[in-house]
């Protein structure tokens, strides 16, 4: 059911039983798919694509232009997938010419209250941002990767698949696969054992990646030093997830 009140530019294209509240507004060059449920007072502005079966609640922004200065209204867009949850308040920003011009969510992420997705961001699948978590511009995020309240993540930061960032915590560096970071700095503590375990990896495997663990940050070697010795471990899933996390790595690993 589309609300009378709702305000909907008509070159927007809505799926199949799209729902949208009173006094939202769809503006142009906006796609909506298939089973989307969008609250009252929402702002969906273009060029964005959204998938099917996603929800936002009341008060979010999407696709709205960057505050970054260097913008100066060129065609850019947001990309979402499938069955992510937007809570109240979130702020998602389309992408700048400086990078590919692209903001892009992926499927199944949960983005709690007044989260913020900064410009030409990208995030996985089965992401959580849990309130007021922030990424600034060009962030990468893993999927299954967990954003604890209030954590902050500078510019062009990556946050590795299945990390975990503690409460308020601060990263201006890459954070690697699997690992757990606390702090302002943020800093290393552990890997993520219980979301492995909750994500179904085996015994083995967990004590694989916390033998990674301990090459990377208890050894005193190099990052490159640290890449060879885990290399050794073999070809399981754990290790070529992390190997791709660190070998990816253009700001640095948080130590």
């Amino acid at each position: 059911m589309i609300d009378s009140k709702a305000i909907i530019d008509p070159s927007a294209k809505i799926g199949d039983n799209v729902s949208i509240g009173p006094w939202t507004v769809i503006g142009p060059d906006v796609e909506i798919g298939d089973n989307c449920e969008i609250a009252s007072h929402v702002v969906i502005r273009g060029p964005s694509k959204i998938g099917k079966n996603n929800k936002f609640y009341q008060f979010s922004t999407i696709g709205d232009d960057t505050p970054d200065l260097k913008y100066k209204g060129e065609p850019t867009q947001l990309i979402m997938g499938d069955n992510n949850v937007v809570r109240e308040g979130v702020t998602i920003h389309r992408g700048t010419i400086q990078d590919k011009g692209e903001t892009i969510i992926g499927n199944n992420n949960l983005l709690m209250a007044y989260a913020h997705v900064g410009h030409d961001s990208v995030i996985g699948d089965h992401v959580i941002m849990v309130n007021n978590s922030s990424l600034a511009g060009h962030v990468n995020v893993g999927d299954w990767a967990i954003l604890s309240g209030y954590a902050l993540i500078h510019q062009y930061v990556s946050v590795g698949a299945h990390s975990f960032i503690g409460p308020a915590a601060f990263s201006y560096h890459d954070v690697p696969a699997f690992v757990t970071a606390f702090g302002s700095p943020a800093e290393p503590r552990t890997i993520n054992k219980e979301g492995l375990k909750r994500r179904g990896f085996t015994a083995d495997q967990i004590a694989l990646a916390n033998k990674a663990y301990k090459l990377l940050y208890r050894r005193g070697l190099s990052l490159e030093e640290s890449i060879e010795a885990i290399a050794e471990l073999g070809d399981d899933t754990v290790i070529t997830v992390l190997l791709d996390s660190l070998k990816t790595s253009t700001r640095g690993i948080i130590r």
